[in-house]
């Protein structure tokens, strides 16, 4: 869309169903990343209330997701509905007010409004594809990390429990990495746990009384030994199962074959390394670029996930969330990867530059995230 040209407006309640509203005001930055879309969305809320159609506090915080049951487009918010109560009007009729600044910005192709109030947001295909895989090659393995801190002071604290330590220092790097400041403290620990996980804490003892445990998920069975499993492998199982499931100590997790998800992992992470390595020996840099396969497709809706699932990650003290992603992503990446570098006598096209950038964003998503379960990447497998 070209600067200063109004976009048309309409407002859709289902999917199908639209009316006409009054053309919104002039775009603005283009949201290509859901960091940029909770940007966009905030950015929508305080036009409305400048512009006298909403009186309420602008939050600090838009939530952004792929849309529920339901839902259509690429993202969806809940941000009517959040600000409803403090306007003092029904969700709907907020979204109905914030939906034409949302169709203000390059880069959003459609907005439609479901259920009480989503807002479903669809996003121009290939400037979304070029915008996330550019993010996360300017960010690195930082990507989805908070621009800055936020002012929260978070304590967690948790029994004297290995699996219950691993899990709370864990937590503790990814509230970090979304601007936290964290202490953690346990009631005992064991100096062993330091040389065989790489585990630390901040004090060791009873909390005080206002401050009860706070992390606390289910042991590991005594008859395993996460220990012997060495430092990654140890880590691996006991963040991966969900805090309400029984984690598993065995061999299984040693194994280098598919049926491992932390092999899969790094041997995903290992694969676009390689990619990187062979495309210098041939020649040719990485170049975001427009990416069409179903393939690339859905290995960058896993990439473009990564910044709400690490925050979601955060809040919840949920490691697992991260380490299941990391496997979603690896699954999405190992089919794409063997079509990164040219084959046989074809020469580096545009296309493949395109491939490569995405292969080098999926190499820094999935040792960033290790990195914050404590865990190591190698670039060699």
């Amino acid at each position: 869309m070209q600067p200063g040209r109004p976009r048309p407006a309409s407002i859709s309640r289902d999917c199908g169903k639209s009316v006409r509203l009054p053309t919104p005001l002039l775009p603005y930055a283009c949201p290509v990343t859901p960091v940029e879309l909770s940007r966009t969305v905030l950015h929508a809320v305080r036009r409305a209330v400048d512009a006298g159609e909403l009186s309420v506090a602008v939050p600090t915080r838009a939530v952004v997701t792929p849309p529920g049951p339901g839902g259509c487009g690429d993202y969806a918010t809940g941000i009517a509905l959040q600000l409803a109560r403090p306007a003092g009007q029904p969700p709907l009729k907020v979204a109905e007010v914030l939906r034409p600044h949302l169709l203000g910005a390059d880069g959003i192709t459609d907005v439609v409004l479901t259920g009480p109030g989503f807002l479903n947001i669809s996003l121009d295909g290939a400037a979304s594809a070029v915008g996330v895989v550019g993010e996360v090659l300017r960010r690195g393995e930082r990507y989805g990390y908070a621009d800055h801190a936020d002012g929260r002071v978070v304590q967690l604290h948790c029994p004297h429990d290995l699996r219950a330590v691993v899990v709370a220092e864990a937590s503790a790097r990814l509230l970090r990495s979304q601007g936290a400041l964290v202490r953690v403290t346990a009631e005992g620990f064991e100096d062993a746990w330091t040389s065989a996980l790489g585990v630390r804490v901040d004090a060791v003892g009873h909390a005080p009384a206002e401050l009860p445990v706070t992390v606390r998920p289910v042991p590991a069975p005594e008859s395993a030994d996460p220990m012997s499993l060495g430092r990654d492998a140890g880590r691996w199982a006991l963040l991966h199962p969900a805090a309400h499931d029984r984690p598993q100590a065995g061999d299984e997790h040693l194994v280098q074959r598919e049926s491992n998800p932390l092999f899969r992992v790094r041997y995903a992470h290992a694969r676009a390394r390689a990619a990187g390595r062979n495309a210098a020996d041939l020649g040719f840099t990485a170049a975001p670029g427009p990416l069409g396969a179903s393939t690339e497709q859905d290995l960058l809706a896993a990439l473009a996930d990564h910044p709400r699932v690490l925050a979601a990650a955060a809040d919840h003290r949920a490691p697992d969330r991260l380490a299941r992603h990391l496997v979603t992503v690896a699954d999405a990446a190992l089919p794409f990867l063997p079509t990164v570098l040219p084959r046989g006598g074809e020469k580096p096209s545009a296309a493949h530059r395109a491939r490569l950038a995405l292969a080098e964003a999926v190499g820094a998503v999935l040792a960033g995230g290790l990195a914050l379960l404590g865990i190591d990447a190698p670039d060699h497998l």
